[in-house]
């Protein structure tokens, strides 16, 4: 693997990354290429574990969706790094319901042995005492999938924590492994960090300018350093939003007729939950609704 300067000499304790979203199907952003670009990133992070010696710690959504077909699920045997461990994340649940995940990718590779699934905090929890991953030099990693961010609301209305709240209110952890939003970002408080990794491929037209990056983490200094991953700067493309499409016009005229308002850079999941965070709809009604469209 080529060294880049952001790798560090030393050792690392973890790789820090999240919301892998691995598919077989293209985002309508991108080309053919895409896939061949998810496997390369998949392998470059394969080759800094193996470089490391190191688990790597992920923090949801390995899958874009929760049942992968068995080319998929073959596919990600193959390419998986070592040591991988990680927790449920939205995209991994059947109708985002932790009870059901029995039925999910994630659960067939826990059984296979390629991964692990750790107590974390999984889609859909708050922290607890069993939710630290203890490591050396007497650290704490509480590992969580939920919507944070650092200053702009991500959406008007958004009722979901800062990352400087998160990190006042759980003190008992030297760092935070938070997923879901897929910007990446590491706020600290009081030499504490939480880490955002983002994620691993651009899937999204407001993604065009993003940098794909993992973390590795360093327990002995509590620190962390980027190191980025291989891209394309022209892979992403804004064609298909200049030519309105014809999906996103349905679906932001079902959002107004509901009350809503509909974001076109984010993908329709993420827009609903945006709509039922902001509208209180009960937990019931919300599995209802994702289980309709995952018929």
């Amino acid at each position: 693997m080529k060294r880049t300067k952001n790798i560090a000499h030393k050792k690392a304790s973890f790789i820090l990354t999240s919301d892998w979203h691995l598919r077989e199907s293209i985002p309508i952003c991108r080309t053919e290429e895409f896939l061949t670009a998810q496997w390369t990133k998949v392998d470059f992070i394969s080759a800094l574990q193996r470089e490391h010696g190191c688990p790597v710690l992920h923090s949801g959504d390995l899958f874009n969706h929760w049942k992968p077909s068995p080319y998929l699920l073959s596919k990600t045997m193959e390419h998986l790094p070592e040591q991988f461990r990680t927790i449920y994340g939205n995209h991994d649940l059947p109708q985002h319901n932790f009870e059901e995940r029995d039925k999910s990718g994630i659960y067939v590779l826990e059984q296979a042995g390629k991964l692990e699934v750790l107590e974390g905090t999984h889609w859909g929890d708050t922290p607890t005492k069993r939710s630290a991953y203890l490591v050396g030099h007497d650290r704490s990693i509480l590992m969580w999938h939920v919507m944070t961010y650092q200053t702009k609301l991500p959406w008007p209305g958004c009722t979901d924590p800062k990352a400087a709240g998160i990190l006042r209110k759980y003190k008992d952890y030297d760092i935070i492994l938070s997923g879901h939003n897929h910007k990446a970002f590491v706020e600290t408080y009081e030499k504490r960090l939480l880490v955002n990794p983002g994620s691993i491929t651009r899937q999204d037209a407001d993604q065009i300018d993003f940098k794909p990056r993992v973390y590795l983490y360093f327990a002995d200094t509590n620190t962390v350093e980027p190191v980025y991953l291989p891209i394309k700067s022209d892979a992403v493309t804004r064609a298909h939003l200049d030519r309105g499409n014809q999906r996103d016009e349905r679906i932001e005229a079902f959002i107004s007729k509901i009350g809503g308002s509909y974001e076109a850079g984010l993908d329709f999941e993420s827009n609903l939950e945006k709509f039922f965070q902001s509208n209180n709809i009960r937990q019931s009604v919300k599995e209802k609704v994702y289980k309709a469209i995952e018929a």
